[in-house]
């Protein structure tokens, strides 16, 4: 047998043991923006919440609301007791957001992904991904059995390539709209048309796009004037940009009805509580109305930027509030978040296998809850931490 203590020592030894922190308190009212950890304020660059919503007062009050009515649990999976009213308004309000038929929902962005790749390929068809695809597109194909090809990044010709040679039928083309540790967006017209030329799927999980890029906050497909005909199964999730939680797939309805019957990531598993939707209809409410909240974070995010690349901080290419500090070494990243924790910032060090080897990085992600005082003090202090790691490499 393997011994799991002596893997344990080998990732320590790395120093690619993960490791969690816990959060104690919030202390900004109404925003998750400064938290208490370990008896210390820290404020938190490293959260998914891009618009500021999920300690915003209208999600709390609904999801309250509906805990009183609804309970805090829903007892059974949607196709036994557990599909609620609220679930049912919400899964319309999303197919309405996304301009689709219907919308189907999800207790996490990585059930989703299962659901779609296990039911939309199989054994004796091919699957093709960017090679930076979320972790749950990938094993949703290793799960259906088909055959896993992945493309140099970003690279639409090679994802073509990939569709139009070899013995297997193409079933899938799948990509992130926005890379959750890159920040960069996917070549989504260009996949489009090579999804379109091999009549498979294309699959977008737009996690990180979902109300934070397009005018309307759309996504990474508004951005580009997508429309549904060129993305037919788009993927979001709730736990981001929404606040809340979960997730959901949108596309026509025969789609939607496909998946209730096969993907078993959806039949086997407890829905999601109703006061969950309920918040997350809330939020919906919030996206739609407040688009000052999307241009906020955008541009916090230019002032970012400018500030950070004219101080020498390492950013990768980005334009979303996703912005990468290259650090290369594992070593590199853990003591550079040392030392913005000792300044008062919570910035995650992301190592492999999560991004490549050789690439470890911090993940600094910007909110509209943010201050500008607090974006300029984060960038003094990421210049300091950076300049500390090049002194440690020489």
């Amino acid at each position: 047998m393997r011994s799991l203590e002596e893997t344990l020592q080998q990732l320590e030894a790395a120093q690619l043991r993960r490791r969690r922190i816990t959060v104690d308190a919030f202390t900004s009212p109404g925003t998750r923006v400064n938290l208490e950890v370990g008896g210390r304020e820290l404020a938190d660059f490293s959260s998914n919440d891009y618009l500021g919503l999920a300690r915003h007062p209208a999600l709390a009050q609904a999801m309250a609301e509906s805990a009183g009515i609804a309970g805090a649990g829903s007892a059974a999976s949607h196709l036994v007791s557990g599909h609620g009213r609220e679930h049912q308004r919400l899964e319309e309000e999303l197919a309405d957001f996304t301009h689709r038929e219907r919308a189907l929902l999800f207790s996490s962005g990585y059930a989703a992904n299962l659901a779609v790749m296990t039911s939309l390929c199989g054994r004796g068809e091919r699957a093709v991904l960017d090679r930076l695809c979320h972790a749950s597109l990938i094993d949703g194909v290793r799960l259906s059995g088909a055959v896993l090809k992945r493309y140099a990044h970003a690279d639409a010709q090679a994802a073509l390539q990939m569709l139009t040679t070899g013995d297997e039928a193409p079933a899938v083309l799948a990509t992130d709209g926005v890379f959750s540790m890159d920040g960069d967006l996917a070549p989504l017209p260009q996949l489009a048309a090579a999804a379109r030329a091999s009549q498979a799927w294309l699959v977008v999980d737009d996690a990180h796009g979902l109300g934070v890029m397009g005018a309307g906050g759309g996504g990474t497909l508004e951005h580009f004037g997508l429309d549904a005909q060129a993305a037919p199964v788009l993927v979001g999730t709730l736990g981001k940009a929404f606040g809340s939680f979960g997730a959901f797939v949108a596309g026509d309805a025969a789609l939607v009805e496909f998946l209730i019957q096969q993907a078993r990531s959806y039949i086997y598993t407890t829905a999601l509580p109703q006061p969950v939707a309920a918040a997350t209809r809330a939020a919906l409410v919030l996206i739609r109305a407040e688009g000052w909240r999307r241009e906020r974070v955008h541009e916090l995010t230019r002032r970012f930027r400018a500030r950070a690349l004219r101080e020498g901080v390492p950013l990768a290419d980005s334009a979303t509030p996703i912005q990468p500090v290259l650090l290369g070494s594992a070593a590199a990243a853990l003591g550079a978040q040392a030392q913005l924790a000792a300044a008062g910032f919570l910035v995650i060090a992301i190592r492999p296998p999560t991004v490549p080897a050789g690439t470890a990085r911090l993940r600094v992600t910007l909110s509209a809850a943010h201050t500008e005082a607090q974006v300029d003090a984060l960038v003094d202090a990421l210049a300091a931490a950076c300049a500390q790691a090049r002194v440690g490499r020489t």
